[in-house]
């Protein structure tokens, strides 16, 4: 049974629960008529037992073609079938004893389950339909029952069910909601233990190519000073000698930055320097970039900081990347970077002028390391792994107008303007 409950729906669930309900209700019925020879009126407890199979079986039908699921389950659907549950049991008491039968208790079964599957406001009006529908059962005893000390006896059965299903409702409720939050809190925890493991992974694996170039770059640059020596003014060894000079203060940078991360040394970047310096190296690496720029013009926006590690910068230039490629794609070069400042966040934001995202790529993108022929997967999964160790975020969007937006933000540590960037 717990198995059978882990791989359905709450809807089917309940059905599930209704349909055995059904099956003991005919049990004690005939074993009460035949087993202990009392009469009960048969027409209509066959007849309520008659609608609840047909409700059952019709809320079978059609949620299997619907096929709900976990996710698409409706509070307003849990609720009708909870409510319908109500009434049947209550119709079956009214018609067997009413208030002086001994299950009228199981009307607390329906607000029991609606503590655990409802919202506070939902489950007042399933708890508010027990109630009620246990007055209505208390006051049409027949005048007979209620003599001598059985009138108190039965106000206090009311009382007694009153708290009792204020106690269900109130309790139950705040413990399945705790116990949803606590399940909700470690299932966060559990994917970003899960994604700083792969970030991990990805830089072990980068230390270790790293180490591994470092010998073939300096063997190349020993060929490159001999070489040099033989043709001091051969462009092709003065090219050469700059590309290794490059590739070797990247290997330093590369270790510096590692080194920081480690120690996880945080420090304060003034947001006006690290956009010029984002610029600067796409106009470096990609000349033929046709950029668009919107910058702070006001003087006291200079003083804006945000606090940052050494891998805010790669994580920057990597998403940037990543736009010139899809906007190489869709036969253009042009990139429009913006800058701005809200509710004490500095937001970059990056636009590209390609085909945009799909809705699998943005439900995907950032969560995990996926498959993309511009390399976004991987790029924006390390970057927004950095954003989120500096207390950031990484949203993806596509432009009303074509391409799409990437918006990093990141509180900001200091600042003495709320000006917009214009």
């Amino acid at each position: 049974m717990p198995q059978f409950f882990k791989r359905t729906s709450k809807i089917q669930a309940i059905i599930a629960l209704r349909s055995i309900a059904i099956a003991i209700q005919l049990l004690l019925i005939l074993f009460v008529n035949l087993g202990l020879a009392y009469e009960l009126p048969w027409t209509p407890l066959v007849s309520v037992i008659s609608l609840e199979v047909l409700f059952t079986f019709g809320s079978y039908l059609y949620y299997s073609r619907n096929h709900l699921s976990e996710k698409k389950a409706s509070q307003k659907a849990i609720l009708v079938q909870i409510c319908a549950d109500i009434i049947f049991l209550s119709l079956l008491l009214f018609f067997s004893g009413g208030a002086t039968n001994a299950f009228v208790s199981l009307l607390l079964i329906p607000i029991a389950i609606a503590a655990v599957t409802l919202t506070p406001l939902l489950l007042t009006v399933v708890a508010f339909l027990a109630i009620a529908s246990y007055s209505i059962l208390l006051w049409s005893l027949p005048m007979s029952v209620m003599h001598g000390n059985m009138q108190g006896h039965f106000i206090g059965m009311g009382i007694n069910f009153l708290f009792s299903a204020l106690v269900v409702a109130i309790v139950v409720g705040k413990m399945a909601r705790s116990i949803n939050q606590q399940e909700l809190a470690i299932a966060a925890y559990r994917e970003n233990l899960l994604k700083q493991e792969q970030v991990t992974s990805l830089g072990v694996a980068s230390a270790q190519v790293t180490h591994q170039l470092a010998t073939p770059i300096a063997t190349v640059q020993l060929l490159a000073d001999e070489l040099s020596e033989d043709f001091p003014d051969n462009e092709i060894v003065l090219d050469m000698q700059s590309q290794l000079t490059r590739c070797r203060d990247s290997l330093s940078e590369f270790r510096a930055m590692v080194f920081d991360i480690k120690e996880q040394v945080i420090k304060a970047i003034n947001c006006q320097d690290l956009f010029d310096e984002i610029t600067d190296n796409v106009r470096v690496n990609n000349p033929a970039v046709s950029l668009k720029l919107q910058k702070n013009s006001d003087e006291h926006a200079k003083d804006v900081t945000i606090d940052a590690d050494a891998a805010l910068l790669p994580a920057i230039l990597n998403l940037i990347n990543n736009a010139i490629r899809a906007s190489k794609a869709n036969n253009s070069n042009a990139l429009s970077l913006t800058c701005q400042t809200i509710e004490n966040n500095w937001q970059f934001t990056i636009r590209d002028y390609g085909k945009g995202f799909t809705l699998k790529k943005l439900n995907e993108l950032g969560v995990k390391p996926v498959n993309s022929d511009q390399g976004f997967g991987m790029a924006v999964f390390l970057s927004h792994a950095s954003l989120e160790r500096l207390g950031g975020k990484l949203a993806l969007t596509n432009h009303q107008e074509g391409g799409a937006l990437v918006t990093l933000s990141l509180p900001i540590s200091s600042l003495t303007s709320g000006n917009d960037y214009a």
